[in-house]
């Protein structure tokens, strides 16, 4: 195993609801535990830094033994050591694939209710201990119907807030293919409470002909802004028979009523770009920044027929200058078990010269694996220190 991060976390004994686990070397440190034998896993991390300097965590679980498909459960968790120890605040009903957010001095949760669920938002104003409970249109129920979407982040730009989501309405109801691309709005002075200070704009639907044939759909996007100010959804995409990896960058309208594609140019080279990936714009350096699950080649050729989307276990941090031309920057995180080890669905944020990260991470407890790389059994923070200097 390697890993360039200086710190892990030396778990002497993680106390959990299914006993002990003792004496593990994991990676980063450790926000919560779910032995892989409950059958929930831990989905979605979202990671805010309070405006008090302290750091909230949220994660949900998904899997068989969960409530996804019901009303599905997320926990929250705090840190005020600069994520050396973390703990658990509070447990929410009806929250899933959901973006924890700061805006104006208050904590807000956005997301889900469920897997394809209504889009609900919450307010804590005590850091995330106690929430507002959404029951109609006027505090908390923005959008009803089937949505998809992951922790990404809620944006601030020309006076509104920003949030990439996907309607999970058809035509094809399977998955990737029943997902469209849409951006929700909000003013920045509006009651983000209420269902009418938010717009949503239409949706641009799946086409089987995009990337040549080797489409699945697109999704988790994030809202970008380029050098002239344009508005972007740049998106996952789900592509199943080259090893080439895409991202795709769909046009928003400057209302952002609209989305606007071209599949002939919209579609660019990003390894990692089958998995979520978070983007941010760093105003020290002039440069675009994220974090990836990159494939390399000696696990490519352990596993030739893999889809892409199936290698989590390497983790680097890239970065570019204009959102189509990419750079590895370096190795943050690698494990050499392709089949039950990974570093995923990382969410992040810049902190003066490092950068903080929270990861869903499939590991080895010692006493058993995760159940695979995709259902993990930890949520971890880590610290990329001096990321600016190479």
């Amino acid at each position: 195993m390697k890993t360039l991060l200086k710190r892990t976390a030396l778990i002497l004994c993680l106390m959990t609801g299914f006993g002990l686990v003792c004496a593990q070397t994991v990676p980063g440190n450790i926000v919560c535990y779910e032995p892989a034998s409950s059958q929930r896993y831990i989905g979605s991390p979202s990671l805010v830094t309070l405006p008090n300097g302290d750091y909230v965590a949220s994660h949900d679980f998904f899997g068989p033994q969960s409530s996804e498909w019901q009303q599905a459960t997320s926990r929250i968790y705090t840190s005020n050591d600069k994520g050396k120890t973390w703990r658990y605040l509070s447990e929410i009903h009806g929250a899933f694939w959901s973006s924890l957010f700061v805006h104006r001095g208050d904590l807000y949760l956005l997301g889900p209710d469920r897997h394809h669920g209504t889009v609900l938002i919450r307010k804590s104003t005590d850091g995330g201990l106690t929430w507002t409970r959404p029951t109609n249109k006027e505090n908390g129920v923005l959008l009803t119907g089937e949505f998809h979407c992951a922790p990404m982040p809620v944006v601030e730009y020309n006076g509104r807030l920003w949030r990439p989501m996907e309607t999970a309405h058809g035509p094809i109801l399977q998955w990737g293919k029943r997902y469209g691309a849409m951006v929700m709005s909000a003013p920045i002075d509006a009651d983000l409470l209420n269902s009418k200070s938010w717009q949503a704009s239409a949706p641009m639907l799946f086409d089987s002909t995009y990337n040549q044939g080797d489409f699945g759909g697109w999704l988790e996007g994030n809202f970008v802004v380029d050098r002239n100010g344009k508005m972007w959804d740049m998106l996952r995409v789900a592509n199943t028979k080259s090893i080439d990896e895409k991202a795709a960058l769909v046009s928003i309208s400057p209302d952002g009523k609209t989305l606007d594609f071209n599949p002939a140019t919209g579609f660019i080279p990003f390894d990692g770009g089958s998995k979520k990936f978070v983007i941010k714009y760093d105003t020290l350096t002039g440069k675009y920044w994220t974090l990836a699950n990159v494939v390399r080649d000696k696990y490519r050729k352990q596993f030739p027929t893999r889809n892409p989307s199936g290698f989590r276990n390497v983790l680097v941090l890239k970065s570019s200058t204009d959102l189509k031309n990419w750079q590895e920057v370096k190795v943050i995180l690698e494990h050499d078990d392709v089949l039950n080890h990974g570093f995923q669905y990382v969410d992040w944020s810049f902190e003066g010269e490092d950068i903080i990260v929270l990861s869903r991470t499939a590991y080895f407890d010692g006493k058993a694996n995760a159940r695979n790389n995709h259902d993990a059994n930890y949520l971890t923070f880590h610290r990329i220190q001096n990321f600016r200097k190479k």
